[in-house]
């Protein structure tokens, strides 16, 4: 039998794509630069390509269309600083986020039938781009949200984006809450209290948290780099993949066999 085709867009290091390759799919991820950091990378067939530049007509054959567009521009937006509540409307983030659902639409109509869609995002991107179906601990989804979705309430710590010899994701017991703050943890506000005006987010499963970013035991390795440096894109990459439970979670659900028998 044909494996089903999930294609990634703006794919970084293939969070979504970890997901769905375990649950027997084929991948194809798009994104504008190619994400190598020591064993992190692709996982799948890379298409090097700015996403504004893609037709949809081409996705025609996939059974589903994920996406993640960079976050930077909502995240900066919703923190609590003056000069971020000074500036104007986020153009770019607004605009990639609308061309993933651009690329769903093209693909729909070549298709003849529709082809469901996932987008990711932070919570700081709600007031721009409307409120999310959905959010497992700090990734917020939009778009065609099965209507059961894990919970990521009290849940075990996820430290950086460490990995088991066999691919599964390396947990380490500490309960915390799903929470960060309302602009998202990808900038470090503080380092010792829970969500809120002033505070950094707690720590658990849920959290976009990145190699040694919010660590202690490595101050400023990576915060007094600058924001184009290796050191600090490899964070950025690590701290946007997608959690394999919830990739893993909406693959099930989207594959053609279990929609049939919902169907």
């Amino acid at each position: 039998m044909t494996r089903p085709l999930c294609i990634d867009l703006f794919c970084g290091l293939g969070g979504w794509t970890e997901g769905f390759l375990a649950e027997g799919y084929d991948c194809i991820g798009f994104d504008i630069e190619r994400h190598v950091y020591g064993a992190h990378r692709y996982p799948a067939q890379l298409v090097l390509q700015d996403v504004r530049a893609l037709n949809g007509a081409q996705f025609r054959d996939a059974a589903i269309i994920v996406a993640s567009s960079p976050c930077q521009e909502f995240s900066y937006r919703a923190m609590p600083w003056k000069r971020a509540k000074a500036l104007g409307p986020p153009v770019l983030g607004m605009e990639l986020f609308a061309q993933a659902a651009r690329i769903q639409r093209e693909a729909c109509a070549a298709a003849g039938r529709y082809i469901p869609m996932v987008q990711e995002n932070v919570c700081g991107a709600q007031p721009w781009v409307g409120r999310a179906r959905w959010h497992y601990g700090s990734y917020y989804l939009w778009g065609d949200v099965p209507a059961l979705m894990p919970f990521c309430g009290r849940a075990v710590m996820k430290e950086g984006v460490a990995h088991r010899a066999n691919g599964e994701t390396n947990f380490h017991a500490s309960a915390a809450r799903a929470t960060k703050n309302t602009g998202g943890s990808w900038f470090a506000v503080a380092h010792n209290t829970m969500s809120g005006r002033k505070n950094n987010p707690a720590r658990c499963e849920g959290i976009k948290v990145g190699g040694g970013w919010f660590h202690d035991s490595t101050p400023g390795a990576i915060r007094s780099t600058s924001s184009k440096s290796p050191t600090r894109k490899a964070a950025s990459a690590l701290i946007a993949k997608i959690p394999l439970a919830l990739a893993r979670h909406i693959a099930h659900v989207y594959r053609p066999e279990c929609r049939a028998e919902v169907a």
